[in-house]
């Protein structure tokens, strides 16, 4: 054995044999063809806009106002889609999407299902006190405490990033939906019960806002796959330190779908999409800079 194969070896698997610029032989094309066979459902595309709600109060707000009709034609097995209009424009959304690998695993077949924009609004831990709760962050960048992330691009980054095109597109639109929407960097990680003293105060060392479970990996899914995704925490608690998950009207979901909204009417209104953003066929890859 090789020296450089002996020092490979003391990689955990994760960091191991991963190939970033190789096709999966599992893909989410082939997981929906044979869902759609199994239920017997057409090929219907999804609407152009889609959202993850991880806490699920989306999702119970829009059927509670009767506003949400469940999509039939959604063929994946692991969750389930509703469809909604709003402001003369239709949306879908995925409840209860919690975490890295099932955040990206729904984002993967809703982008093979013809998704155009995906954006996901978690709630949040707060890490660095920017005001009492609940308010928005727009994140820009998440540390990658996680699993998922790191199939998808190489360990070279201990932050996953948002596409700084996208987020110029939308950035006005944000002014405008009333309530607060701070910008920063967020820590993405796979165990919130693990979230000790030590590990908080080293996040607000390196000017954490604060803690979710998602963004790392949907924004590592985004660069690898070139999609466009934009992720949202909404602060909502100090991780139970005081009394809590105060989230606001409706349980937070008024705000939610107001900045919804806005992104979607920014995003939309553009006469063409800067080159970084523009959408490329399902399956691309990005060539990284390091592979394993």
């Amino acid at each position: 054995m090789r020296m450089d194969d002996r020092s490979l070896r003391v990689l955990p698997p994760i960091l191991r044999d991963k190939h970033y610029s190789t096709p999966s032989a599992f893909t989410p094309e082939s997981l929906l063809r044979e869902a759609r066979r199994q239920k017997d459902v057409p090929d219907t595309p999804v609407p152009d806009i889609c959202i993850l709600d991880p806490d699920g109060d989306i999702v119970r707000h829009l059927r509670a106002e009767d506003r949400a009709r469940p999509v039939a034609t959604w063929a994946c097995y692991h969750s389930t889609m509703d469809r909604f209009d709003d402001g003369g424009r239709e949306y879908g959304i995925v409840g209860c999407a919690v975490g890295a690998p099932y955040a990206v695993l729904v984002a993967e077949q809703l982008f093979a299902s013809g998704c155009r924009l995906l954006l996901s609004i978690t709630s949040s831990g707060q890490v660095t006190t920017l005001g009492p709760p609940p308010y928005f962050i727009l994140i820009e960048r998440a540390l990658r405490d996680e699993g998922t992330s790191y199939h998808y691009l190489p360990a070279g980054s201990e932050y996953a990033e948002a596409d700084p095109a996208l987020l110029s597109v939308v950035e006005g639109a944000l002014a405008t939906i009333g309530d607060p929407v701070e910008r920063g960097a967020t820590w993405t990680t796979d165990a919130p019960y693990r979230e000790t003293p030590e590990a908080i105060a080293a996040a607000r060392a390196e000017g954490i806002l604060a803690v979710e479970m998602e963004a790392a990996a949907l924004y590592a899914f985004a660069e690898a796959r070139r999609k466009p995704v934009l992720c949202f925490a909404h602060v909502t608690n100090q991780m139970g330190q005081v009394g809590d998950f105060e989230k606001g009207e409706a349980n937070g979901a008024t705000a939610s779908l107001a900045l919804v909204r806005a992104v979607a009417e920014a995003y939309l209104g553009m006469q063409t999409c800067p080159s970084p953003i523009q959408l490329a066929p399902v399956g691309s890859a990005i060539e990284p800079s390091m592979t394993q």
